[in-house]
């Protein structure tokens, strides 16, 4: 059992590891941005799916908290059915690559 417990942490601290050594890459994400540009790229735009809400724009947002909120849309953390469903197809170095381009941004 003890080592059952030594595996799962280690496999644990892999998975986190490897994680911080992914770095988000602003000019791989010029191909990746298309599925967010249609609504995320049109100042004042608002959306009427679930409902009607103002979509913010993401450009000049921190690195950090892009990366963060697609994390959790893709955890289910946050539920907004669009973005769930978007961020559950991209990996952890999409996530990356689309947080560094929009932190870029102006």
């Amino acid at each position: 059992m003890k080592k059952l417990f030594a595996l799962l942490a280690l496999a644990g601290v892999a998975q986190v590891s490897a994680a911080a050594d992914i770095k988000g890459d602003a000019a791989a994400a010029k191909n990746k941005v298309a599925m967010c540009v249609g609504c995320h790229g049109i100042a004042g735009y608002k959306a009427t799916y679930p409902e009607v809400y103002r979509v913010p724009m993401l450009g000049g947002q921190s690195e950090k908290y892009i990366a963060a909120a697609l994390n959790a849309y893709k955890k289910g953390e946050r539920n907004h059915p669009s973005m769930v469903g978007i961020a559950k197809g991209l990996s952890d170095q999409d996530i990356a690559d689309l947080a560094a381009y929009y932190a870029q941004q102006k």
